[in-house]
């Protein structure tokens, strides 16, 4: 009887060369027994990590299945699975502290988490509201489970974010799996406590965007194509088509991003004949479409009359949103419809709006904290990887976990890299799972390489403590850009990285000696606790600031820092990339209604007040350019300085002004403490800063929502109001339907002008809400059917004030038909 080890350097030779003679059931199968054109399929014993102890370890007998889920497979060290049960909970603990501090999150989605909760068809199509006027922009398989968990326990911060932490921690556990198979429950444990506390995955396990779910069902269809590639099993790969079948009904398109480097690695690497392989990928591809296919077809089958308008598109097709807004527009920037109007990005760099392009783009000020931590190390090792298990077998499974996890990884920083369309910081959570894998992957077999000594071990050691004093230095700067947050600890990560590499480095040489042994380890618990370092504080901070809005970001402040339109402490980092002023906390975004044909915004400069010691008032607040639509030209927010204790009023201010009428503002207030050399102040971006408000939600005074909730069930729609945000804001105060007109950006052309008059003449909605921003239109500019619509509300209706709003109410016209002019910063109900 022959067995085959799937390791790197020996696979195809006899087993008993190997290891010791000691019973390891389940046996392999006889080489009679396999099929001509495959190998034998990988046991625990053949994946396990080739270390001696392990590989002589007895398999235990018997025992009841609650005792193996605890003590894990009988290869594993002993403290194996008490590590990944301490890993898990840790894990738990980290995304579940203080949830319910960050409110509904992202207002957007979690009106539409409530709608789905109280109905079925909103719950089908994924619509903001329950009456079903749009749906969001995105398809609705991320809002099920938090829909399932509000209908279970009611209406809740809570309800709505646990879900997502609990996604997080099984995609902890999965990849811990993944990794562990080829490997050992070290590089499972290393890989999996290095997703755990990614900024910008803490950040999104405990957010309600869709990204969550995308990470756990990329995480698991890897998981199931490397067992597929174990023995050949047509399930797994079946499995690994459902995953990506359910991707892409979570985010469209970016669930299909990994696909081609995983088809290509299972195409040469399987075990079995060329004919085979290429027949259970086509099987595995009709799964994938069935898997995903089928909600599409009902929704374009569906008559567009009798079910929600696709949010997101300008023709109520979700195949237009699939492949234009939501597809090839985030690659080429001509998306029709976003918050930057309808063609290619603006501005300079290569990026646009979006931040500039290229090689480093993931390095920059605005991205690095999010996820470069382990970048450049992850890149070193999948090197290392690959060169050590180059002359392995076709079918050796740890190259082919190396190709697997590596391609992930080179095709999604690659797309992120150059993509020109909108693109966030918080995206490259996508990452998170295929940096760890390599990680986990790379640093075991430069181990395992090392503890072989001669010349090989020398220079896995060497490999080792380059990648510790880059991953160290890396660190150091990451920190360096919020200078004033903790000091020390950049460099405490840069000295104790270093003296990790030089312990590396020497105890190299003294493997023979149970003291260079002990050293050795010593030196690598420094360089991982190194490299750790700074990850998990930006973590702990990310855990301790609540985060509200749609655009949100992992960490402190950092200098140089791009926040997207609206960026901020509840929506992102300031609205800057170069300059170190900082706009105020909450801005009130102002302007008229109208856009025109708006083309390069102008910023004015910004104004600001230093404080003691602070750096002068002042900076660019440069005006976004106007889309070919007519987008308002809305300034980011402008420099201003805090004082050198923060408690300063900050006074940052940004304009910008569109050609034509388009025009924005944001002022902010209360700038964060000092975060820069000398004293000077940093203020988070501004909340409504520049786009007033489109991109965040609204605090709702007590008596405007009893006003609403009067008299509601009356009327299919509470109220109407410009935007998602806007509108969600209102439901989830309320619980009742508002619809959102035009959509998450106020640009869809829904409902129409002729539509919304004819839902008033038939008293389904009862009140209208601007925003009092000059978003009236949208970004669709003046000839919009949003600004359309608020036109003919203010030339019919009357307003009258409630609280802090004023309402207009649908059901009575006002005694003239002049057109009222709504020029207040707070937002307005119209009567």
């Amino acid at each position: 009887m022959t067995t085959y080890d799937h390791g790197t350097r020996d696979a195809g030779r006899p087993a008993a060369a190997q290891r010791p003679a000691a019973p390891q059931p389940p046996q392999p199968l006889a080489a009679s027994a396999i099929p001509a054109g495959q190998v034998a399929p990988a046991t625990p014993a053949t994946l396990a990590a080739t270390d001696g102890r392990q590989a002589a370890r007895p398999q235990a007998t018997g025992g009841s299945r609650l005792t193996r889920v605890w003590r894990g497979r009988p290869e594993d060290p002993r403290w194996a699975r008490p590590a990944l049960w301490a890993l898990l909970a840790v894990t738990t603990v980290l995304y579940l502290w203080s949830l319910g501090a960050s409110g509904y999150a992202n207002q957007f989605y979690s009106a539409a988490v409530q709608a789905g909760s109280e109905s079925w068809k909103a719950f089908f199509f994924g619509s903001s509201d329950a009456a079903n006027s749009i749906t969001v922009d995105k398809p609705p398989a991320a809002l099920w489970p938090m829909a399932l968990s509000v209908r279970l326990f009611g209406l809740s911060s809570w309800a709505v974010l646990v879900p997502e932490a609990l996604m997080g921690v099984a995609t902890v556990g999965v990849l811990y799996a993944a990794v562990r198979r080829r490997f050992s429950a070290a590089a499972g444990l290393i890989a999996g406590a290095a997703l755990a506390v990614t900024p910008v995955a803490a950040l999104m396990f405990r957010f309600n965007n869709p990204d969550a779910l995308l990470c756990l069902l990329m995480v698991s269809a890897v998981y199931c194509v490397l067992r597929a590639l174990e023995d050949a099993r047509t399930t797994w790969l079946l499995l690994a088509g459902v995953c990506f079948g359910l991707g892409f009904l979570t985010k469209t398109l970016q669930a299909w991003l990994i696909l081609p480097p995983l088809a290509v690695v299972y195409a040469v690497c399987a075990p079995a004949k060329f004919g085979r392989r290429i027949g259970q990928l086509l099987l595995a591809g009709l799964a994938m479409v069935v898997s995903g296919g089928w909600w599409v077809a009902i929704v374009e089958l569906w008559p567009a009359s009798s079910r929600p308008y696709i949010g997101g598109s300008q023709h109520n097709s979700f195949l237009e949103l699939t492949f234009g807004y939501n597809g090839l527009g985030r690659i080429n920037g001509n998306e029709t419809g976003s918050v930057g109007g309808g063609g290619p990005g603006g501005g300079g760099g290569g990026g646009g709006r979006w931040g500039e392009t290229g090689i480093d783009r993931l390095f920059g000020s605005d991205m690095g904290g999010q996820i470069a931590w382990l970048l450049p190390a992850a890149f070193i090792l999948l090197a290392a990887g690959i060169w050590l298990t180059w002359r392995a077998g076709r079918t050796d499974t740890r190259r082919a976990a190396f190709l697997v996890w590596g391609g992930a990884l080179l095709m999604t920083f690659a797309t992120f890299s150059f993509m020109s369309g909108i693109f966030h910081q918080y995206y490259n959570i996508a990452l998170a799972p295929y940096i760890a894998a390599v990680v986990g992957m790379g640093a075991a077999l430069l181990w395992e390489r090392r503890n072989e000594g001669g010349r090989a071990g020398s220079a896995a050691s060497a490999v080792l403590a380059v990648t510790v004093a880059v991953t160290a230095y890396v660190s150091y700067a990451l920190l360096g850009r919020s200078a004033d947050w903790h000091p020390w600890l950049r460099w405490a990560v840069l000295i104790g990285g270093l003296a990790a590499a030089a312990g590396l480095l020497l105890t190299g040489m003294l493997l023979t000696a149970r003291l260079g042994r002990t050293a050795a380890l010593a030196a690598a618990g420094l360089g991982l606790a190194a490299g750790l370092a700074g990850p998990v504080a930006y973590t702990l901070n990310t855990v301790d600031t609540p985060k509200r809005g749609s655009i949100v970001t992992a960490g402190p402040s950092v200098a140089g820092g791009m926040g997207g339109p609206g960026g901020g402490r509840m929506g992102g980092p300031p609205g800057m990339r170069n300059g170190r002023q900082g706009a105020g906390l909450q801005g009130q975004g102002q302007g008229n209604q109208q856009g025109g044909q708006g083309q390069q915004g102008q910023g004015q400069q910004g104004q600001g007040q230093g404080g003691r010691q602070g750096m002068p008032g002042g900076g660019t607040g440069g005006g976004q350019p106007g889309g070919q639509n007519g987008f308002p030209g809305g300034g980011f927010p402008g420099g201003g300085q805090s004082p050198q204790n923060g408690k300063g009023n900050a006074q940052g201010q940004g304009q910008g002004q569109g050609q034509g009428q388009g025009q924005g503002q944001g002022q902010g207030q209360n700038g964060r403490p000092g975060m820069l050399p000398g004293g000077g102040g940093m203020g988070e971006g501004g909340r409504r800063g520049g786009m007033g408000g489109l991109l965040d939600g609204q605090q709702v005074d007590a008596k405007t929502e009893a006003k609403l909730e009067k008299n509601a069930d009356d009327y299919t729609w509470a109220a109407a109001a410009i935007g998602s945000q806007n509108a969600a804001s209102y439901q989830l105060a309320t619980q009742q339907p508002v619809m959102a007109i035009g959509g998450f950006n106020g640009s869809d052309p829904s409902p129409t002008l002729a539509q919304f008059k004819e839902y008033v003449q038939q008293g389904k909605i009862h009140y209208f809400i601007s925003s009092g921003t000059g978003m009236g239109g949208g970004p669709g500019g003046g000839q919009g059917t949003s600004s359309q619509i608020t036109s003919w509300i203010e030339a019919t209706y009357k307003k009258v004030t409630v609280g802090s709003t004023t309402l207009y109410d649908l059901t009575q016209k006002s005694s003239t038909s002049s057109k009222s002019s709504a020029s207040s910063t707070s937002w307005t109900l119209f009567d």
